[in-house]
């Protein structure tokens, strides 16, 4: 069966059911006269139920502020409704226990920033069940998008095979790719004549190992995140353990370590890695929780961008989240960077350009660009200084960078303002050129206010988690080191 464009409002397809392709669906469904998301799983779960195309799912996943008010931008109320699943709203920097390279941040200062912390399936489902009570929206299940229609000017559409195993094609104003870090769209371009799309990698090797818990009586709810973060200036790899609260009264574990130190699969070593991190809190607290689901390795973790906005790209055609920049998930970037780019697709859609016009593509695809921008530079800054890392290495620039970031991390653990500021861009609330202003180089110069601590900062109610009697004892050859 064969599909044309239509003559009047224009056809928007978009590939791909995950969180970036229902947020690209809610973000043109009001200038649009048809959205057909199009999804290769062949159901999509009714409840916040796993996917089999989402292995990442497994893994923890926060929603920094900047993320969770582009999707509330698109959906309005769709917060509420994730509290209302279950997911939980925690305040920064406040609600968060966090080693960093510096040293421990405090957690006395006003809270500023917050993130939701939920399984990332209870997420998806949320916004996919909103997007689907959109006008104008269908979501059609069971089918594998085998290439795109058209030629160098012009992508027409896409190729696919249906839940039949028949061939079809499917005509597009514009189609918007949303099929993550496995996208083909780089090769379904040049099938039809397009360009080369330049592309940058940058691979630490980081592998994560997660498992669910069930929280400690009284730590089921307003419960800090748990970070303990890696130092890239160690030329070793780099060990991160975090801890995040999640629905149902569970913990969300992941573990990650970069190339040469990657965590196992094993159950029984889990809790043993964690010890191998900077400081041992994280373990601590495990060894007192009961974990409730066997460990999930996750490997495909590079850094990855493509420079749609450099080529010359046919018109009606746009990429959106890891099809178009993939991130290390230890940074908690990911969602937050499909939503970002979603708003700024809504933007161009609102300035009144048609969907099916050159114009409306080029500048779409740069203005998604434009939003990835700080995620990207603070994840490959980070990343080309861990031994092994695979891609161009640590330039001079990014020498200078690294160390007054570190002056900053520094000053953070004992300066609210700075605290504020390196949140801001953490959050993705703001662009990283507000960590130049002079106010925040004074800071750096200066260093923190107030001495170093020496622990992390416990609510009694924290304390008193850890002063109960450990569920499980460590192997003696991890238990050398206490809090």
């Amino acid at each position: 069966m064969t599909q044309s464009p239509a003559a009047g409002p224009a056809r928007v397809v978009v590939l791909g059911g995950g969180l970036a392709g229902t947020l690209a669906a809610a973000a043109l469904a009001p200038y649009a006269g048809d959205v057909l998301v199009l999804e290769q799983d062949g159901v999509l779960p009714a409840t916040p139920a796993p996917r089999p195309r989402l292995p990442q799912a497994a893994h923890a996943h926060m929603l920094w502020a900047g993320g969770a008010e582009a999707v509330e931008a698109l959906l309005p109320g769709v917060v509420d409704d994730w509290l209302a699943a279950g997911a939980h709203r925690i305040p920064i920097p406040n609600g968060m226990v966090s080693f960093s390279p510096a040293g421990w941040y405090r957690r006395s200062w006003a809270p500023t920033h917050y993130l939701i912390s939920a399984g990332r399936d209870l997420l998806d489902w949320v916004v996919r069940r909103r997007v689907q009570e959109l006008p104008r929206v269908r979501i059609r299940t069971g089918v594998k998008v085998t290439g795109l229609t058209g030629d160098a000017t012009r992508v027409r559409g896409v190729q696919l095979t249906n839940a039949e195993g028949r061939r079809e094609l499917v005509g597009a104003d514009l189609v918007v790719d949303a099929t993550g870090r496995g996208s083909r769209s780089t090769q379904w371009l040049r099938d039809i004549g397009g360009p080369t799309v330049r592309e940058t990698v940058v691979d630490a090797g980081v592998r994560y190992a997660s498992r669910r818990y069930r929280a400690p009586e009284g730590a089921e709810r307003d419960w800090p995140v748990v970070h303990v973060a890696a130092d890239p200036r160690a030329d070793r790899p780099g060990l991160v353990a975090t801890i995040l609260s999640v629905e149902d009264g569970q913990w969300h574990v992941s573990l990650s370590g970069t190339r040469g130190g990657e965590p196992s699969s094993g159950d029984e070593l889990f809790e043993d890695f964690a010890r191998r991190v900077r400081h041992p809190l994280v373990a601590e607290l495990l060894a007192r929780a009961e974990p409730i689901s066997g460990v999930t390795v996750f490997a495909r973790t590079a850094n990855r961008r493509r420079y749609f906005e450099q080529a010359d790209v046919p018109a009606g055609f746009v990429a959106l989240g890891d099809a178009a920049t993939s991130l290390n998930p230890v940074y908690g970037h990911g969602m937050s960077v499909a939503a970002l780019g979603a708003v700024a697709l809504r933007a161009r859609a609102a300035a009144r350009a048609p969907l099916s016009s050159p114009a409306f593509a080029r500048g779409a695809r740069r203005a998604i660009a434009r939003s990835t921008a700080a995620a990207w530079s603070l994840a490959v800054g980070q990343d080309r200084f861990y031994p092994g890392c695979i891609g161009a290495g640590p330039t001079f620039a990014d020498r200078l960078g690294a160390r007054y970031t570190h002056r900053l991390v520094r000053a953070a653990t004992g300066n609210g303002l700075v605290v504020r500021k390196l949140t801001d861009v953490m959050a993705l609330r703001r662009p990283a050129r507000v960590l130049a202003g002079p106010a925040v180089l004074l800071a750096a110069a200066l260093g923190p206010r107030r001495a170093p601590l020496d622990g992390p900062e416990l609510t009694e109610a924290e304390r008193a988690v850890l002063s109960r009697p450990p569920l499980r004892t460590p192997q003696p050859d991890t238990a050398d080191r206490g809090i």
